[in-house]
């Protein structure tokens, strides 16, 4: 896998933290925004997850209106949502968005959610200010989304908050964004070992706590995480050819993320740690 922004099936972060965006000059390296990542396949263009992230890819695709894509939502946690009002485009007519997510344990739509969050008295403007067109579209975990040679699978990968994960495939080549899973003990995600089947590129969460006891650990690999170590078994056990890791702890700043990358790249040196604005080339 080469890094560049010319190749046909194409990866970006504009967002790589969780919970709330950590702006500053501790954060200046991997990026502050919460998450959001763009995926340029062909002639298609997805978004997955709607942070504050999205505000700084909306203003980049303002030079190249009319814009068509297809956004993917793992869960509507605040920092998956939070740049969605923020996104430009969505106001500009002759737009067109392709809006997808599960339906909350409430029952709520994605559409729903991501209009509530609109509603006075805590946002001035609601969506339906919005002029591009938008489609909404319910998921359900097992689901397939086909976009001409481009097929997105979907599996719920944590109950408590809905969360989906997402395979998108292409001309033989694969990429899985798979944030906001659940803790599994001891064991496979099997949901997530479906999905990230051979994959070329695993996005997963990155460790979100690790002790000053474990920081002196030899290896991550005894780190007591539990998402990263099943999220690594799991890639390990589908053949994974490359990790990146994101959805970082707002109070993880560069230095701290950079000891973190080089640990993981001790024990598997392929895999790494994405920066805001990085892009990797798939194929």
């Amino acid at each position: 896998m080469v890094t560049g922004p010319t190749a046909n099936f194409v990866v970006q972060f504009w967002g790589v933290r969780g919970q709330i965006s950590a702006p500053g000059k501790e954060t200046l390296r991997y990026g502050g925004n919460t998450s959001c990542v763009e995926m340029r396949i062909g002639e298609k263009r997805l978004i997955f997850d709607g942070g504050s992230g999205l505000r700084v890819l909306g203003n980049h695709l303002l030079t190249q209106m009319p814009v068509e894509a297809y956004m993917f939502f793992t869960h509507c946690h605040w920092d998956s949502i939070q740049g969605f009002p923020f996104f430009t485009p969505a106001f500009i007519p002759g737009n067109c968005f392709h809006i997808y997510g599960a339906a909350a344990s409430n029952g709520a739509s994605i559409e729903h959610r991501l209009g509530s969050q609109m509603l006075a008295p805590n946002f001035p403007v609601p969506m339906q200010v919005m002029q591009s067109e938008l489609k909404f579209y319910e998921l359900s975990s097992g689901n397939q989304v086909k976009m001409d040679e481009v097929i997105v699978e979907a599996a719920l990968l944590n109950d408590s908050s809905r969360s989906m994960g997402y395979r998108v495939t292409w001309q033989g080549h694969s990429v899985v964004y798979a944030i906001a899973r659940s803790h599994y003990r001891d064991r496979i995600d099997q949901n997530l070992l479906h999905l990230a089947r051979q994959a070329d590129l695993l996005i997963l969460d990155a460790p979100c706590d690790i002790s000053s006891d474990e920081s002196l650990k030899s290896s991550p690999l005894g780190w007591q995480d539990e998402l990263w170590q099943t999220g690594i078994a799991t890639a390990k056990t589908a053949g994974v050819k490359r990790v990146v890791l994101s959805h970082y702890n707002p109070n993880h700043n560069d230095d701290f993320l950079e000891w973190v990358e080089a640990q993981v790249q001790s024990v598997s040196p392929n895999n790494l740690l994405a920066r805001e604005g990085m892009i990797l080339s798939v194929c």
